[in-house]
């Protein structure tokens, strides 16, 4: 019979040091506390929040008055007609789900941008067969909020009563409750407000979206039922104390990065699911572990990885591989979760809050108000692209985006990292990632790739928080299309910008360098940004 979740450590440098970080957490008994509800794991200053944040360890009991909740709904929505699913939710409202439907090969619209194009494209489809499923912890998403406006007005334009076709994710008292008992939407799920966001998949906020469109959402909590014993055992064996002591050790070693590649485990885009629980889990505090999702196990970054970063496979080992793990899907969700907060107890950091989340959004809420700011010049154009560097990093002579390139990576620390942030359509432009490898290539820098604005949801705590070691390409694109949000001053393209502008001012007030490359038409930008980056020198 299959292991449910398995962890292979195929080499690590400091076994002896592993093993006694695993001694220490065994005999503080510190997964059963966990599964106990423990807040006092991760000290006093953590407790108050803790207190309020750990009922994610038993979700795979407390979760199951909900499948049948789901399957009469999506019963309702079947024999009215609506067959076709769009999720609009940021972070843990949308990263489980995607993982969730995609794993088992059913359609999901996911809404986590802001891109014009990109919501077009999802308002483009069949109206007479959507439900738009609103999800959103806080009730008070920006992007979550727009889009529930302009899917709201499109069905009432397509004839549609908008109640009818609105469902909403919740926690209990949110604004998004009130508003939704006064419009009369089909159905509000309130979901646990004790547990937080990164660490909701097997909530509602993971369950309803994914079991709407189809996935067995009973099979994935039984999957996580299979794998509670295992991670909440004080054992030496048990996976997740392993995975927390190795990834411990590493990070005392150098090796604050945790860089991933699906080796065949069938799972799909778990790497992207775990990158926000651990970035926003861990990065604060000046420290942390930072995910890098590769694209597979021969990818740059993976396949030549340096001592500042530890090799995970999801699914078999390969030769790249430091670590191996493999299971089900619900069993992995349990097993990163409980990880995630054993090494944050080793790091003495609250796996809970995300203090730096909340600069970036009021950079951008700053800059929507400033409407009639001058617009900034950039330093240079080149081509389709105009070039926006942040202040102080960036030689006064370069005049071409191969050289600003080049330049942006001189200027990372040993050891530091590159992250890439595309604000773009993810769906229409899918093929700027391949940005990432090639930049990871050149620069023997460990390179991540986020989509903007939905990274900020995840990794942006780390960029903040974490080790202050990165450099960071920004990527806007002029947008053909024009979508006004009623009842806002604004529209998405306007929204988007400000997004990206007000993040990359956070950052640069933290001493970081950002390039903003701004592409005046995408598909050419894209031609000459790869041509830039394949230059020799960058």
């Amino acid at each position: 019979m299959t292991e449910v979740i398995s962890v292979e450590i195929v080499r690590t440098p400091n076994q002896d040091q592993v093993d006694t970080v695993i001694g220490d957490l065994v005999r503080d008994s510190a997964p059963s506390k966990l599964t106990a509800g423990d807040a006092t794991l991760w000290g006093p200053e953590a407790e108050p929040e803790a207190s309020i944040r750990l009922a994610w360890t038993t979700l795979h009991e407390t979760s199951r008055p909900l499948v049948a909740e789901i399957t009469a709904l999506r019963d309702e929505l079947l024999a009215d007609g609506v067959d076709r699913v769009v999720l609009a939710g940021m972070g843990g409202s949308s990263l489980a789900p995607e993982v969730i439907t995609g794993t088992a090969g059913v359609p999901l619209v996911v809404l986590d941008t802001t891109d014009p194009g990109q919501v077009a494209e999802a308002l483009a489809g069949d109206l007479q067969r959507t439900v738009l499923v609103v999800s959103s912890k806080s009730g008070g998403t920006v992007e979550t909020d727009s889009h529930r406006r302009i899917f709201e007005a499109a069905f009432e334009a397509a004839g549609i009563d908008p109640s009818s076709r609105i469902v909403v994710v919740t926690d209990p008292g949110s604004p998004l409750e009130a508003a939704s008992a006064e419009a009369g939407y089909r159905r509000v799920f309130l979901a646990d407000p004790h547990v937080g966001g990164r660490y909701s998949a097997l909530t509602a906020f993971g369950l309803v979206p994914s079991g709407l469109a189809g996935a067995d959402v009973g099979k994935l909590l039984d999957e996580a039922a299979s794998a509670a014993p295992l991670v909440s055992a004080d054992s030496p064996d048990n996976p997740a104390v392993v995975l927390a002591a190795t990834f411990a050790v590493a990070h005392a070693h150098g090796a604050e990065k945790i860089v991933f590649a699906d080796t065949g485990s069938g799972i799909a885009g778990l790497g992207d699911w775990a990158e926000q629980l651990i970035a926003e889990s861990t990065g604060k505090n000046g420290t942390g572990l930072l995910p890098v999702v590769v694209e597979g196990p021969g990818a740059a970054g993976f396949v030549d990885a340096r001592t500042d970063a530890t090799t995970v496979a999801i699914g078999p080992a390969t030769g790249s591989s430091s670590i191996a793990v493999e299971g089900s899907l619900g069993a992995h969700f349990l097993l990163w979760e409980y990880a995630t907060a054993l090494v944050s107890r080793v790091l003495e950091i609250n796996p809970f809050d995300q203090p730096d989340v909340e600069a970036a959004k009021k950079a951008s809420r700053s800059l929507l108000d400033a409407s009639a700011a001058s617009p900034v010049d950039p330093a240079f154009v080149d081509g389709p692209i105009e070039v926006y560097p942040s202040k102080g990093w960036l030689p006064a002579d370069v005049k071409t985006v191969a050289e600003a390139l080049q330049a942006l990576v001189a200027a990372a620390p040993q050891h530091g990292y590159l992250s890439v942030q595309a604000y773009l359509d993810r769906i229409d432009d899918a093929s700027f990632a391949l940005v990432r490898p090639e930049l990871a290539q050149r620069s023997h820098l460990q390179t991540t790739f986020g989509w903007g604005p939905r990274f900020l949801h995840s990794t942006g705590q780390y960029h903040k928080g974490g080790h202050q070691n990165g450099v960071f390409l920004q990527l806007t694109g002029a947008s053909e299309a024009r979508l006004d949000v009623p009842g806002r001053p604004y529209d998405l393209s306007t929204l988007q910008l400000a997004q990206a502008l007000g993040d990359g001012q956070v950052l640069a007030e933290r001493g970081r360098p950002v390039l903003r490359l701004h592409l005046t038409d995408r598909v050419a930008g894209l031609a000459q940004l790869v041509e830039a980056i394949q230059e020799d020198g960058t």
